[in-house]
C-alpha cells in the first residue's frame, strides 16, 4: 500500500502496513516509510 512520506515529500510503498482504529473510530492503515523509517498513515480501507 502506498502512503506519502513527510519527511521524503513522496509517495512510498509503505512497508509493515497494519490496520489500526483511530481516536474517532474510523480505520486507517499504519506503516514506516522503507528510506527514512517515519511512521506513515493512510486514512480508510485497504
Amino acid at each position: 500500500m502506498e502512503a506519502y512520506c513527510l519527511k521524503c515529500r513522496t509517495q512510498r510503498e509503505m512497508s509493515n502496513p497494519e490496520a489500526v482504529t483511530m481516536k474517532n473510530g474510523k480505520p486507517a492503515t499504519m506503516g514506516k516509510c522503507p528510506v527514512c523509517g517515519t511512521k506513515m498513515y493512510r486514512i480508510g480501507k485497504k
